[in-house]
């Protein structure tokens, strides 16, 4: 992964864009004063947009919905040993 500044960039934009779409190069661009950000292809990025989406969907199902807080993956098949094999009462 190349860096480079934001004076830098834009000087040789045409160059920054050909790395990054021919050469698959993702480019950190740095600024005075903000935070970095990283120029990535479209090709490159749908893919992890859609990952990103799957975990956060994965973080949702296994805490309910409306939970933000990640919890731990358990299997399918986990069961809680404090209730095995006991019955609970319906009314």
């Amino acid at each position: 992964m190349k860096t480079t500044t934001y004076s830098d960039s834009r000087a040789h934009y045409a160059e920054v864009l050909n790395a990054v779409t021919d050469d698959r190069e993702e480019i950190v661009i740095t600024r005075a004063g903000h935070e970095p950000v990283v120029t990535v292809s479209l090709e490159d990025h749908q893919p992890l947009k859609e990952t990103a989406y799957l975990l956060r969907s994965r973080t949702v199902t296994r805490k309910g919905p409306g939970s933000t807080e990640p919890g731990p993956f358990r299997s399918a098949h986990s069961t809680n040993r404090s209730t095995r094999g006991k019955q609970t009462a319906t009314r």
